[in-house]
């Protein structure tokens, strides 16, 4: 097994549904220009409320990948 070397960014992704959608679409944005994604870590959870109801959730991560060789 190689040996690995991680950079650690900080993403907030957001959704109006769950919770795991706002982590997904985070990943999923992050995967568009970043390669060798390993890992994540949610840090924070919050939600919007608008008119006495969740409006969307707030979900921060911190995300893991390899550098290249």
């Amino acid at each position: 097994m190689a040996e690995h070397v991680y950079k650690i960014i900080e993403l907030v992704g957001s959704s109006r549904t769950t919770i795991e959608d706002a982590v997904q679409n985070a990943l999923t944005k992050a995967g568009e220009t970043i390669r060798n994604i390993r890992w994540f870590q949610v840090t924070e959870t919050r939600g919007y409320v608008d008119e006495g109801c969740v409006a969307y959730w707030q979900v921060t991560i911190k995300l893991g990948f390899t550098l290249d060789e």
